[in-house]
């Protein structure tokens, strides 16, 4: 199964519907709880990387018996210091972003924590693409 989601830059009121749709596609699916917690946080906190930092995105979620690979590519900024965002803690949020409660500097970390496979890639004045696999069979 092949679902794509649009993501608008800077709309926090909608950050978190694509995540939903999935969570609601894997419950009908009866893919077990811990599993959809692992994708949900992940995708969750993927979205709103594309809503705080870049001005648009997309979500390519493909959904197998054995594993669910999501792609979010977005035209943004991009990441000049990949290693460095990875760190817990570092932040390029803006204030306002930060007053919103988001922009911790957690996001890449907890997505890293929570899946199979990761792969972020970027280029500074372009965008950044970010691959993720769970595995549904496995722990």
């Amino acid at each position: 199964m092949h679902f794509n989601f649009e993501v608008e830059g800077g709309n926090f009121s909608k950050a978190g519907s694509a995540s939903s749709e999935i969570k609601k596609i894997l419950n009908q699916l009866n893919v077990d709880y811990r599993i959809i917690k692992r994708i949900v946080v992940a995708l969750y906190e993927a979205e709103v990387n594309v809503v705080a930092h870049a001005y648009r995105g997309w979500i390519d979620a493909n959904i197998d018996t054995d594993k669910i690979q999501l792609t979010l590519t977005d035209e943004g900024p991009g990441i000049p210091d990949i290693e460095k965002a990875m760190k817990p803690g570092f932040s390029t949020a803006s204030a306002k972003v930060r007053e919103m409660g988001f922009g911790a500097g957690m996001g890449l970390p907890n997505i890293r924590k929570n899946v199979d496979e990761f792969d972020l890639k970027s280029e500074v004045g372009k965008g950044t693409k970010l691959e993720f696999t769970v595995f549904i069979n496995s722990e």
